[in-house]
């Protein structure tokens, strides 16, 4: 897409009109040739728009050759390789989530079932259940999803620290440490004899719920952020293929490349500790499945250290917080109204942002408190256009939230042939990891040649109806549960005189992989997506912020979860799919048609600098500059 001419005014509707007329007068301009900075670089002929002036212009790659208007609307788009370092954190991501999955995987069977009378581990053998506390399906529920809430809601705590205090790479080792303290409680908990007690291990078990939620929340919104930053390039270029082919390296492509197998090597971690511990529980016991992460999860804090040389790793910036709430409170000043409506009017009004700018202002009548430049508001702006793209996250995340707890108790009523109930749900690692390289390397690239639009809104739209498929299908083997069971719809809790679980024999469990087939197509689409979009619309100096604000819509499901939790017994569990299927569907409709046009401000969106909050961060850019200026290669920053 072209961001001149008319379009780029409707593309940019958020930033105001002062930068839609700059773009446009920009958009029109013929440039015979423009010399950029120290006149070795050159741009050849055509028209430019706003992102490719002289301010614009990336001293780390002088030898680029930025496209003209005409060939960023003709030409083929495609992504960048990346650095080998960013495998390397990658596999720290990894590691982390072994540790993780490998772990909470059993937290359903521990909580829930019941310790075997022939078993002070809890191995359930080849045809038993295995178990520890009993506590029953409401509590399981209950406690994964306090789980899942919390180690969602503490990542705002870290991604600030990181931003403001700490940077990215200390905040992260310092919340990988803690959660192998929090790993060594839950070890304990998992110990036969403190199963005996089973006030020790429930106290253990929360204990290290608790704290893992602080590890958790240091580590997750800095990792993937640290690793989008290896890459350096910034703007659109031009480069010819091997085949002769003129193609724009997009660096937008290449952040949703990244984040894409960023997930994948997750998914890597999920499934590899995800069936390895469901063999230890049946086989062995839990205290096997909490000791083997951890282990796995020591290896962390070495390939940090060893490889922080080679990372690029960006400075904390200071409270740029408290700016962009500035930024925001000088925007609302004299809008606001009691009535909704007006008030509504106010906020959408095309000159919002103008009363934060810079330039709207005379040098004697410029407020005291505004210390950032025009480029500034623009970031902030384009940051709370992706906040607003997280509203509607929550409802995406309540049916991928059944896989862990009432998806794992559906497979324990189907005939599963001897293997753990637990082990099913690892078809949806095993759909991404297949999924990622073909979305990547032939499913993207063949729409964006047929011309088809593949942008995050529309990935996001469909990634909310793949969900809504997958919970329909979850409903039906439910309701068919229920009629194979001999304790229909009571099948949950069906014994026998002797205490033996009954099932429902004719349903075999593997009529459950539908399910997770489409909650692992609406992940590619919509949850990658999420990520990607936090970190290549967020401020550079809230990136950490922004991605945990994203991450922070998975704890607000967990928690509007809990009001579901009577739903989530029998005999209401079809009802509880089928109220899923419907939020998933109606909240994929809305998130369109509230953000369709987002995808027209794509580009304007990318395009824009980072701006400077005040002087001590921009003499601190200027040199960081100057200093990029001078190398041709540079290895960090």
């Amino acid at each position: 897409m072209s961001s001149g001419g008319a379009a780029a005014d409707t593309a940019i509707y958020s930033m105001g009109p002062a930068l839609a007329e700059e773009d446009k007068s920009l958009g029109e301009k013929k440039a015979a040739q423009i010399t950029v900075l120290d006149g070795e670089k050159a741009f050849p002929q055509g028209e430019y728009d706003l992102a490719h002036t002289e301010e614009h212009y990336d001293p780390e790659f002088p030898d680029d050759v930025y496209p003209t208007v005409e060939q960023k609307a003709t030409l083929r788009r495609m992504p960048d390789t990346f650095p080998l370092r960013a495998y390397a954190i990658a596999f720290v991501e990894l590691a982390e989530r072994f540790s993780y999955y490998g772990t909470t995987i059993v937290f359903s069977n521990f909580i829930q079932q019941s310790l075997p009378p022939d078993s002070p581990a809890g191995a359930g053998g080849a045809n038993g259940q295995s178990g520890a506390l009993g506590m029953g399906q409401a509590a399981a529920n209950g406690l994964i999803t306090f789980l899942g809430f919390w180690v969602y809601l503490c990542p705002l705590v870290g991604g600030w620290i990181a931003d403001a205090k700490w940077g990215r790479y200390k905040t992260i080792q310092r919340g990988i440490w803690c959660s192998i303290f929090a790993h060594l409680l839950i070890i304990i908990a998992g110990i036969p004899q403190v199963i005996a007690t089973k006030g020790a291990s429930i106290a253990m078990l929360v204990l290290g719920i608790i704290i893992l939620g602080f590890g958790t929340g240091a580590f997750k919104p800095n990792i993937s952020p640290l690793v989008a930053e290896q890459y350096r390039r910034k703007l659109l270029c031009v480069r010819t293929l091997k085949s002769g082919e003129l193609v724009i390296i997009d660096p937008a492509l290449t952040a949703s490349r990244i984040y894409m197998y960023f997930y994948l090597m997750i998914n890597v971690g999920a499934i590899a500790g995800q069936v390895g511990m469901v063999y230890c529980e049946k086989y062995v016991g839990f205290w096997l499945s909490f000791l083997l992460p951890t282990a796995v999860f020591l290896i962390c804090p070495f390939i940090m250290y060893f490889g922080k040389k080679h990372y690029v790793l960006t400075p904390p910036t200071g409270s740029a917080l408290g700016k962009s709430i500035s930024t925001i409170k000088m925007c609302l000043q004299g809008r606001w109204s009691l009535n909704p409506i007006r008030f509504y009017k106010n906020l959408k009004s095309a000159d919002f942002w103008d009363q934060a700018r810079p330039e709207s202002y005379a040098d004697s009548e410029r407020p005291a408190g505004l210390t950032w430049d025009n480029a500034w508001v623009n970031e902030v702006a384009r940051g709370l256009d992706a906040c607003k793209v997280a509203i509607y996250f929550p409802i995406y995340w309540l049916p991928y939230n059944q896989i862990s707890n009432n998806l794992t108790s559906q497979s324990a009523i189907l005939n599963t042939h001897g293997a753990p109930n637990d082990l099913i749900n690892n078809i949806d690692p095993i759909a991404i990891i297949i999924l990622i390289p073909l979305c990547d390397m032939i499913f993207y690239p063949m729409l964006r040649r047929m011309g088809i639009s593949v942008s995050p809104i529309r990935k996001i739209f469909w990634g909310f109806i793949m969900a809504s498929i997958a919970m329909i299908g979850a409903a039906l083997i439910q309701h068919y549960a229920y009629q194979e069971s001999p304790c229909g719809n009571q099948a949950a809790t069906c014994e026998d005189a002797d205490g033996n679980n009954l099932i429902a024999e004719g349903i075999n469990v593997w009529i459950q992989t539908p399910v997770y087939f489409f909650i692992a197509l609406s992940e590619v689409l919509a949850s990658i997506t999420s990520l990607e979009y936090a970190y290549t619309k967020a401020p550079k100096s809230m990136r950490g912020m922004v991605q945990a604000i994203f991450l922070l819509t998975t704890a607000i499901a967990n928690a509007i979860t809990e009001a579901f939790v009577p739903l989530a017994a029998d005999p209401l569990i079809v009802w509880n799919y089928g109220v899923m299927a419907v939020l998933a569907a109606i909240g994929g409709v809305a998130f369109f048609f509230t953000f369709r046009d987002l995808d027209r401000a794509e580009d304007s969106l990318n395009d824009l600098k980072a701006g400077e909050v005040d002087e001590i961060h921009a003499i601190a850019s200027r040199r960081e500059m100057e200093a990029l200026a001078d190398r041709s290669h540079p290895h960090t920053t």
